[in-house]
């Protein structure tokens, strides 16, 4: 006689060595995604399957010898007409799909265009204000320079002056020494 657990795995229905899920029918998509989340969930090592992109339809080449040459003319049976009908929709669908496909080969070339355009006038801007900026920068660097010959000046000039006031103090008699000289920073 089988044990009573192996009676349970042999009864259909019941799953092998897996908890049971309840079966939950979603009601929106929000919860069909949720659910199928949690399915990927339960196994994070396993691989989540990605789609390829569908590819884009494209009508069959025309034939290169076409032997049942179908027309309007008289004698033609009345179960060609639908033959006749169906070879006519066949080529209109394939002229528009190569007219679809030449209007976006031209958008492509003009988006292209317009990239390279946008790219060299963006170019031409960064110039145009690299060129301020050094243009400022030189400005700066002048205006430096004149402010350092300046208080340069300015120093001898008042080391020379320092150097005379000195000689006048030494000549005059040892009065009191200030403990600060006005009129200097």
């Amino acid at each position: 006689m089988a044990a009573p657990e192996q009676q349970n795995h042999n009864k259909p229905g019941k799953s092998r060595g897996k908890e049971a899920q309840p079966l939950i029918i979603p009601k929106t998509p929000a919860e069909e995604q949720r659910l199928k989340l949690e399915r990927l969930m339960r196994n994070p090592e396993k691989v989540a399957p990605i789609p390829d992109r569908p590819r884009e339809w494209a009508p069959r080449a025309p034939p290169e010898f076409v032997r049942d040459v179908m027309g309007s003319s008289a004698g033609a049976g009345s179960g060609e007409f639908h033959v006749y009908r169906h070879l006519r929709r066949k080529e209109y669908q394939r002229q528009d799909f190569l007219d679809r496909m030449a209007d976006k080969d031209d958008r492509d070339v003009e988006y292209l265009k317009k990239l390279d355009q946008n790219q060299a006038e963006a170019e031409e801007r960064t110039a145009k204000r690299r060129k301020k900026r050094d243009k400022l920068k030189q400005k700066r660097l002048m205006a430096k320079k004149a402010k350092l010959e300046e208080k340069n000046k300015k120093e001898e000039e008042s080391s020379e002056s320092s150097d005379d006031e000195e000689q006048e103090e030494e000549a005059e008699d040892d009065a009191e020494v200030p403990s600060f000289i006005m009129g200097r920073k």
